[in-house]
């Protein structure tokens, strides 16, 4: 008898202020153990989530970190409903069921920007919802993966998070920003 390695998305983060979509592709095994969105210690996407907005270091409580994503505008998902995979890596991931992109989008007018995080992201929503009008009618952009792991381009957070805030500088405005001055 063969072991599954299925594993499931969790549920979105999102309410009715949400104006960028940040969507990870499957959450790693400590993420998912944990039931938290970037729970591995070294993920880099709350240090940058908290950069972007001029806010420091990240609220050591994941519920705080939720709420400040919110209260940002932000919410969080994943392009992979489920999926077969041993371990944490996207190039692992088989036989991967998308998540209802276009559903969320429909639920949820106000998000204006969906932010793929790393590459595994992209290609899922482009090949799954690229072409859905609920998809084609936002911004979408693409992001260096926040995973720890470092890549040719992005060695670690400090190349990450420059990334992130040139794509995102646009959408996002600094706390005690705001106004725009």
């Amino acid at each position: 008898m063969a072991i599954s390695n299925k594993v499931y998305a969790m549920p979105p983060v999102v309410d009715a202020n949400s104006r960028l979509l940040f969507l990870g592709s499957m959450p790693g095994t400590a993420s998912l153990a944990a039931s938290r969105y970037y729970g591995h210690a070294r993920n880099h996407f709350w240090p940058i989530l908290y950069r972007l907005h001029g806010a420091g270091v990240p609220d050591a409580s994941y519920e705080d970190r939720l709420r400040f994503a919110l209260a940002h505008g932000c919410a969080l998902w994943d392009t992979i409903a489920s999926c077969e995979r041993k371990g944490s890596l996207d190039a692992d991931i088989r036989e991967a069921v998308p998540t209802d992109i276009p559903g969320l989008l429909r639920a949820y007018p106000g998000i204006e920007v969906i932010v793929c995080n790393g590459g595994k992201s992209y290609e899922t929503l482009d090949r799954h919802h690229g072409m859905h009008p609920e998809v084609l009618r936002r911004a979408v952009l693409k992001v260096p993966s926040s995973s720890p792991i470092p890549t040719r381009q992005h060695k670690g957070l400090e190349e990450k998070a420059a990334a992130w805030l040139a794509a995102l500088s646009p959408f996002v405005k600094p706390r005690g920003d705001a106004q725009g001055g």
